[in-house]
């Protein structure tokens, strides 16, 4: 049963349903959609909202330490509490990906607000070292 109170928008990435229209989402995975695209956003890349998104794209090119994986945490729950309503309790730790230094993974632990469940999302973020390019 999908709630209407959780929300519905644009599927993203947006994509055509079977009849030719926009697909849309619903509930929970609308709320992990609104997660992927704040997390994914570089502060700026919006004209009308230059404020909308997560300062984790500063950190590109930078070392995969423990100081930059603090920093990457605290700016994807600093921008989740500002721009995500419908969750709390969240949760985020990055670390760099065992098989590879060049992919932080970024783990973030949240409850939607409204139904009281718990939900985890994982984005990989894609550091370069400067002798890659």
């Amino acid at each position: 049963m999908v709630r209407s109170f959780l929300g519905r928008g644009l599927k993203f990435p947006m994509q055509i349903n079977a009849v030719g229209g926009m697909a849309m989402s619903e509930g929970a995975d609308n709320i992990e959609e609104s997660v992927q695209c704040i997390i994914g956003t570089a502060v700026g890349e919006r004209v009308m909202r230059p404020s909308f998104g997560c300062r984790i794209h500063d950190f590109v090119f930078h070392p995969n330490s423990p100081s930059t994986c603090g920093l990457v945490a605290f700016y994807v729950k600093e921008a989740l509490q500002k721009w995500e309503p419908r969750i709390a309790n969240i949760d985020v730790r990055a670390a760099p990906e065992v098989d590879d230094e060049s992919i932080m993974m970024v783990e973030v632990n949240y409850k939607i607000i409204s139904t009281n469940v718990d939900r985890n999302f994982v984005y990989p973020f894609y550091l370069r070292r400067e002798q890659d390019l």
